[in-house]
């Protein structure tokens, strides 16, 4: 699908609009990128900008020339964003140690561009973020100050590329709260201003480093000291400074009367590739909307921030939704909520390609329940065994030999809700009929959760009390939506994993729909603001927590003289039930995707959330509770994963 274009955007083709590439964490594969420049062709953006932090010859080791194999998958690179249109713009971040007024440096510097050129590469970048505003001597007795130095080996290298059409600079100052002291009486700023070669075009995130507005007035301030137009470098989806956050929300925050203010927008997102689809998808709707109706947009963003707080913590719509969703606007006025609404329904189908992923989850998870093994007949000592391999000092789950356990309680019972990743049995010390012969306990699993009470789960615990592998049958086995396999072919390094899914497509209840997407996103929404739907989970259990004093004369809710009051917490409570219900769906409904690679992606965040989520159920739950159960929680004697964060969050604790 391909965006519509505004007169005003086609008038001006020289804006840019794309992806950078310049988080700190893995990289993306080639194949990664590659699917991103067909997107960004479809969706009407123009330039990648390649400066991944952690590709050590981008950053740590600039000066050293790329390898054979390096040079061919570069080539690749540039060669497939070329056949999609797309300006493909590498940059080098020599700033960490480069002496700037060695003669040897530049010729190091020129060299490695050279190369890269070679590759069929025709736009560059010189990146001098995040590093300290210092010189060594030479370069002190060269230089009248830090922004000189930079200018002047930015300016050679542009003259000795014969001016490329597309050269962007980075300065150190590189943000409002970066510059000394301000950004009109910045020294550094002004020297680039006045010194930078105008062809050169320089780059921006805004007042902060992830800026949660940028306004109008701002850019012009600071187009008069740089004496151009900037270039947005955005980091509003960027996740790579916290590990336990992901930015699935729109774009927001940047007037699209900014659009003729601007040289361009480059958004660097979320480490995770495919979690990205929203983040860049509404970049590109952003940069096509009509600058002419920019004041009725301002008019109405205005309008709904204002009430914002109120609306958003108040007012309860249709399916949990905010009512930003139904407001009319024309075609090309960008509005974040409707743009959103659009991308989750372009963005659906992607989770049901086929994708593959090998090897474990791309970021360790916090395990709920702990993984627990049966005790099968006459082999009471022997293991269940995962089929991935120890990594790099690490344990995969359930690789080391656990002690057997025996259900005697409705502790032990709550063990059954294991991760949904299953691990093949050994019995009568011979491997089970095959790999996929998996203990299947995702039903136990939908109705017990990590901190659920002897009320709740003494039913549950008493169904599965004996349970052995031997009692599985092979329906229980086929609802298994994930599995684990022994690697069979040679091809494949021992200890790889593949999942696969069991393509439940013809059943409605496993399949995603754009409501679940919601969901999905407004739990992992922006770095200033949850959706709305995450902001109802809050304000719920807020109000819950702190009225539950309504309940605790009085925790019956069948009591025929029951208050107003105690109903109200009551209702309320199973609707927090309800919404805890609905996140446990998206999450069985994910496990069931096609698209094994984005799952990987999303798992270890939704995973998290959800234990979270159950965890705060359980506690309402208990609140409601006589007496008698609440020594569950009393005990002192809680499970790990009551107490989330570790050493982290305790830290945060104590600071505040």
């Amino acid at each position: 699908m391909q965006l519509e274009e505004s007169s005003d955007a086609k008038k001006d083709a020289s804006f840019i609009c794309g992806v950078v590439e310049g988080f700190y964490g893995r990289p993306w594969t080639l194949d990664q990128r590659k699917d991103l420049f067909i997107k960004m062709q479809e969706w009407g953006m123009n330039s990648y900008l390649y400066a991944p932090k952690d590709d050590y010859k981008h950053r740590a080791y600039w000066r050293e020339l790329y390898s054979v194999e390096e040079a061919e998958h570069l080539t690749m690179l540039i060669t497939a964003s070329k056949e999609c249109n797309i300006t493909f713009i590498y940059a080098l971040s020599p700033g960490l140690d480069i002496t700037y007024s060695s003669s040897k440096e530049m010729v190091i510097l020129k060299r490695k561009l050279d190369q890269v050129a070679q590759f069929g590469c025709t736009a560059f970048a010189l990146l001098f973020d995040d590093i300290e505003a210092e010189m060594t001597e030479s370069d002190k007795e060269a230089f009248q100050s830090f922004a000189q130095a930079q200018v002047s080996v930015t300016n050679e290298v542009y003259e000795y590329l014969n001016q490329p059409k597309e050269f962007l600079f980075c300065p150190t100052q590189y943000c409002a709260s970066r510059a000394v002291p301000d950004v009109p009486n910045s020294e550094y700023l002004n020297t680039v201003g006045s010194k930078l070669a105008p062809g050169i075009d320089v780059m921006w995130t805004g007042p902060k480093v992830i800026s949660r507005l940028i306004t109008p007035a701002s850019i012009d301030e600071l187009t008069e000291v740089l004496r151009r137009k900037p270039v947005i470098w955005d980091n509003l989806h960027a996740n790579d400074y916290d590990q336990k956050r992901i930015f699935l929300g729109p774009y927001t925050g940047r007037p699209s009367a900014l659009l003729t203010k601007l040289k361009g927008v480059l958004t660097n997102p979320n480490c995770e590739y495919g979690a990205n689809f929203v983040a860049i998808h509404t970049v590109a709707q952003w940069s096509k909307c009509s600058i002419e109706h920019a004041h009725d947009e301002n008019q109405s963003s205005d309008a709904i921030s204002a009430v914002s707080a109120d609306i958003k913590l108040e007012q309860e719509s249709r399916n949990g939704r905010s009512d930003d969703e139904d407001v009319s606007l024309p075609m090309l006025v960008y509005h974040p909520r409707l743009a959103l609404k659009k991308s989750l329904q372009l963005w659906l189908p992607e989770f049901k390609r086929t994708k593959s992923m090998w090897g474990p989850i791309s970021k360790p998870h916090v395990n709920n329940v702990p993984p627990v093994t049966f005790d099968a007949t006459g082999q009471s000592g022997v293991p269940c065994c995962s089929s991935g391999s120890l990594e790099e000092g690490g344990t995969s789950p359930g690789s080391a030999p656990m002690p057997t356990a025996d259900h005697s309680s409705a502790e032990d019972a709550n063990e059954l809700a294991s991760d949904a990743t299953l691990t093949p049995c050994l019995v009568d010390g011979t491997e089970s009929a095959g790999s996929s012969s998996m203990v299947s306990l995702d039903r136990v699993a939908e109705c017990l959760e990590p901190m659920e009470t002897v009320e709740s789960t003494s039913s549950a615990s008493s169904q599965v009390k004996n349970l052995d592998v031997e009692d599985v049958d092979d329906h229980d086995i086929k609802e298994s939506p994930i599995k684990e396999e022994m690697p069979s072919a040679p091809e494949h390094e021992e200890g790889d994993v593949i999942m696969e899914s069991e393509r439940k497509e013809e059943e409605e209840d496993y399949q995603l729909t754009v409501d679940d997407l919601c969901l999905l996103c407004d739990l992992f929404y922006l770095p200033f603001e949850h959706g709305p739907q995450g902001m109802q989970l809050l304000q719920e259990f807020n109000w819950l927590k702190l009225n539950a004093h309504i309940v605790a004369s009085n925790p019956s809710k069948t009591t025929a003289a029951v208050s107003p009051e105690v109903k109200e917490w009551h209702q309320r409570a199973e609707k927090f039930d309800t919404m805890s219900r609905a996140l446990n769906k998206l999450f069985t409904r994910l496990t069931y995707i096609n698209n094994r690679e984005l799952l990987y992606e999303l798992y270890p965040y939704v995973w998290d959330m959800r234990g979270v989520v159950a965890l705060l159920n359980s506690y309402v739950k208990w609140l409601s509770f006589n007496q008698g159960s609440k020594q569950g929680f009393l005990s002192g004697e809680q499970e790990p994963w009551v107490f989330r964060g570790g050493l982290a969050a305790d830290l945060q604790v104590a600071s505040m």
